[in-house]
């Protein structure tokens, strides 16, 4: 007669813990990837029937006509913000976890800084809109125009930004910090050369999300860009710019037939736009590990 091990039933409650929890965990990816899947898909159903290719190269004529200027505006805004914000925001988090000194009770000198963050990050985007308006458009009398959205837009996400540098730079090991040291590198090349490399895939991280969320938000550009149906002015004042965001807002709250179909073509063209951001992304991420593996 076999014995039965006195362990089996907790080994069995074990593996039925495993097995539940991973069931959770399966069904709380479903209920964070559904609606996104959800959504995406309702978008293509509705714009893929009657895309046309001509939206890619036409101006917008009100509710109708195509979309190019609105595309150009985007990129455009995208391409300012990621100069701006991208640039501030990695310093910050660079300062923050590399450089911030600590002060004489412990603290990081950079406490401040991170409050300033968590406040500005908690910030509604229609409020940051709104005050862009009064103290940009109205105040300084610089109008609807490219600077205003792009400085809204950075302030908006530069908290987002920070914090994804910080947090890669953390999980740095710190040998490395110590063999650029042993090296004889100086502080500003060690970093450069080989610490904020290591953490590049999630700094590139944060700037990918920052620019989903420039590129999906409408109510701060409502204050700040305006709306033009013509392309883009070389002008960064006094001169609106056109985005996809306001003809998905606005052409939806149309009762035409071809405004909702302008209102889907814009969404399918901005979920594309993030898609391929991912994408190159990866790749940039992908191809600058492997080289920086291939020069140790």
């Amino acid at each position: 007669m076999s014995v039965v091990p006195a362990s089996y039933p907790s080994t069995r409650w074990r593996r039925a813990k495993v097995g539940l929890f991973r069931a959770f965990t399966i069904l709380a990816l479903a209920f964070v990837i559904g609606p996104a899947l959800w959504i995406i898909g309702g978008v293509v159903v509705k714009a893929v029937p009657g895309w046309r290719w001509n939206v890619l190269t036409t101006l917008s004529q009100g509710t109708s006509g195509g979309l190019e200027n609105a595309i150009v505006g985007t990129l455009l805004l995208m391409l300012g913000v990621t100069v701006v914000a991208g640039s501030i925001g990695i310093l910050t988090g660079i300062y923050l976890a590399e450089i911030a000194p600590p002060t004489r009770r412990g603290r990081s000198s950079g406490a401040v800084v991170r409050v300033v963050i968590d406040v500005l990050s908690g910030f509604p985007s229609i409020v940051l809109g709104y005050v862009g308006y009064v103290a940009l458009v109205v105040g300084l009398h610089w109008g609807y125009s490219f600077l205003p959205a792009v400085l809204i837009l950075s302030l908006m996400v530069i908290p987002y930004i920070a914090k994804a540098t910080e947090s890669a730079l953390h999980q740095v090991p710190t040998s490395y910090r110590e063999g650029a040291e042993a090296l004889g590198m100086s502080l500003g090349y060690g970093l450069r050369k080989v610490v904020v490399r290591s953490a590049l895939p999630g700094i590139v991280t944060g700037l990918l999300l920052a620019l989903a969320i420039a590129g999906g938000e409408t109510a701060p550009l409502l204050y700040t860009a305006g709306a033009s149906n013509t392309l883009p002015s070389i002008a960064p004042l006094h001169h609106p710019v056109a985005y996809l965001t306001y003809y998905v807002w606005t052409d939806w709250n149309q009762p035409m037939a071809s405004a909702h179909v302008v209102s889907y073509d814009a969404s399918l063209i901005l979920i594309v736009m993030v898609l391929t951001l991912l994408v190159v992304s990866r790749v940039i991420v992908a191809r600058t590990q492997r080289h920086s593996e291939s020069a140790r």
